[in-house]
């Protein structure tokens, strides 16, 4: 698609000396997908624990411990199988007292797309170098993990907006190891320090952060690209 002329409500640009635009702070963009261009998994999470009487956000406390050999680290790197690692993870709910499905859990995985997040991709990959860093798992259909031909012929057409696509299930690194960052700017041709970088987990911010890059942790969307915005120097909605 084209980008929409500017309107009144677009923020302006910062002034520099003389009233010209100020140079803009980040010239390169990383995103998160799921969780920033798509809905949060983690409210699915919520729905099934709601569904089957556990606590909300027993999953999220699970998948924190041992966070980085624990089923969920494992399966986004490509060490075990989806069926090895629900065996796996429902071994870890069982420690706990839980009696849960790991299929079930992976069913959680793949939210719908957020229509203003997309307008803005679209927007900054007419201008800009945009890439993604994405942590997923070999199940649903392609690297937003969709459930449905529908949501995953959506999320492909999203997918070619981006300059580069580094998936951890692909690479066998995930976030937050500095190295797919690194791996990231290196593909896409980027300097960290004037790039900008989205995720929903401030856990995931910090590595992208220590690089140089300006982080902003996606908790309400709308913010995240007021922050954008201000960072890019244009309008995204």
């Amino acid at each position: 698609m084209s980008e929409d002329p500017p309107s009144a409500a677009d923020p302006s640009p910062p002034s520099g000396r003389g009233g010209q635009p100020a140079p803009a702070a980040v010239n390169a963009v990383l995103f998160d997908f799921g969780g920033v261009i798509t809905e949060s998994p983690f409210e699915a999470f919520n729905r099934y624990e709601d569904r089957i009487g556990v606590p909300r956000d027993t999953i999220r406390q699970i998948n924190a411990t041992n966070p980085d050999t624990n089923a969920w680290a494992r399966l986004e790197r490509s060490e075990v199988s989806v069926d090895e690692f629900a065996e796996l993870f429902e071994a870890e709910a069982a420690d706990r007292g839980h009696e849960m499905s790991g299929a079930q859990v992976l069913a959680c995985l793949s939210g719908g797309l957020r229509p203003q997040m997309v307008r803005a991709l679209e927007i900054l990959a007419a201008r800009l170098p945009v890439g993604c860093i994405t942590n997923n798992v070999r199940t649903g259909q392609g690297a937003g993990m969709a459930r449905d031909a529908a949501t995953a012929a959506a999320i492909a057409e999203v997918m070619k907006l981006f300059g580069v696509v580094i998936e951890s299930s692909v690479v066998g690194l995930r976030k937050p190891d500095p190295r797919i960052y690194e791996l990231a700017c290196a593909r896409l041709g980027i300097d960290p320090a004037r790039t900008a970088y989205l995720d929903d987990l401030g856990i995931n911010c910090k590595p992208a952060a220590a690089m140089g890059m300006a982080a902003i942790k996606v908790t309400d969307p709308d913010q995240a690209l007021r922050e954008l915005e201000a960072l890019v120097g244009f309008g995204l909605r």
